[in-house]
């Protein structure tokens, strides 16, 4: 239904101190593997990479060198710099389910641009942290549909329940977007889904190509946020806190104001006990209510929240302190809780109290600002 002349007039977002932009990441080396320029996507972004003046080396075989440096340091600021066209795998057609965040997660990338001293890949990924953007992407989505209506438990989906399909679990989207169009092609494609839903989270604020495009409703875009502290010390490289909101507001607002008309979501992560936290999230909780102000009668059409508390393994705190030597960041061991997998592996978590605290500050919190805005885990 369209909106009334007085619906028409938006609130302006309230302004803040620090709305620093992400700067665009412009890698300093592009690699491209021969059977990634088979595939006409990856004509395509070598054509749009090459519309950026930026110089393009192609590899003898399929396999990326020059990634090493003399120590961890230097292995890390040359695969920070490079990105890697290639095809992803046969087993990355095999998607693996990841609840509680969505059903299926399927990778349009691997490696990040960005500089976050937690960063949830250390550990995850084999080799040097190159970003590796895949030019058979087409193939990838189309392989989805064979997932459709289908739970991770195998049981069928019912009548009318989406399929929901997470594309950021090893990179940042949009951090990647302006060099590759990945996540454009992805959000078309799953325009046309009836029963699926693409889901996709980010660090960064350049959401401007994603507002004209037509989703019909069946891509969340979600926004990675934190108490300003955290953000401007430990998350390297992205947009401030500020800037992150009003990408969000752009991506929420209705197509007829000027804004992409996404279904939102937050994903408050990762939580930590830093001094006056409270003081610190109660800002943050009360600055998404003032970006999602549209005005008397406008509201996000669909909005949901994650909260994610932070932890770490011992294989990732030898990794971050390896690329982070410097870093602040809070691994102490023996101020947390440790906790087990199904297949062994240990990972470390607040102790039992402070996450109990944490949960009931964040649940009410939030009920009490947007009580038809579900919580769709804590962890």
């Amino acid at each position: 239904m369209p909106l009334s002349d007085s619906q028409l007039e938006v609130q302006p977002i309230p302004s803040a101190s620090d709305t620093r932009p992400a700067r665009l990441w412009i890698p300093r080396r592009v690699v491209f593997t021969p059977d990634a320029l088979t595939e006409p996507f990856g004509q395509q972004i070598h054509e749009r990479i090459s519309a950026l003046g930026l110089p393009i080396e192609v590899m003898k075989n399929n396999r990326i060198t020059g990634l090493r440096g003399a120590d961890d340091r230097e292995t890390y600021r040359i695969a920070k710099n490079t990105l890697a066209i290639v095809n992803a795998p046969p087993s990355a057609f095999k998607l693996q389910p990841i609840p509680p965040s969505a059903d299926w997660q399927m990778n349009l990338a691997e490696g990040c641009p960005a500089h976050c001293q937690y960063c949830y890949l250390a550990g995850s990924l084999a080799g040097p942290p190159v970003v590796r953007a895949y030019a058979n992407l087409p193939a990838m989505l189309a392989n989805t549909a064979k997932y459709e209506n289908l739970s991770p438990n195998g049981i069928s989906k019912r009548r009318g329940e989406l399929t929901s399909f997470e594309v950021s679990c090893y990179t940042d989207v949009i951090g990647i977007e302006h060099l590759t169009g990945s996540l454009s092609e992805c959000v078309r494609y799953f325009s046309g889904r009836e029963n699926a839903q693409l889901r996709f989270v980010t660090k960064y604020n350049q959401v401007e190509s994603l507002l004209p495009l037509e989703h019909n409703g069946h891509t969340r875009a979600r926004v990675s946020l934190n108490a300003e502290p955290i953000a401007r010390r430990l998350e390297g490289g992205t947009a401030s806190a500020e800037a992150r909101l009003q990408a969000l507001r752009q991506l929420a607002l209705p197509k007829e104001l000027g804004g992409g008309g996404y279904p939102v979501g937050i994903i408050v992560a990762p939580i930590m006990p830093i001094p006056d936290w409270r003081e610190h999230y109660t800002h943050l909780l009360d600055r998404i209510v003032k970006t999602l102000d549209f005005g008397p009668g406008i509201a996000p059409a669909d909005m949901n929240v994650e909260f994610i508390s932070h932890r770490f393994t011992p294989g990732s705190k030898d990794v971050l302190q390896s690329w982070y030597p410097n870093t602040t960041l809070d691994m102490d061991e023996t101020a947390r809780a440790e906790k087990r997998n199904k297949f062994g592996g240990t990972k470390y978590v607040y102790m039992p109290d402070e996450m109990k605290a944490f949960k009931r500050f964040f649940y009410d919190e939030w009920a009490k600002r947007f009580p038809n805005a579900p919580i769709l885990y804590w962890t």
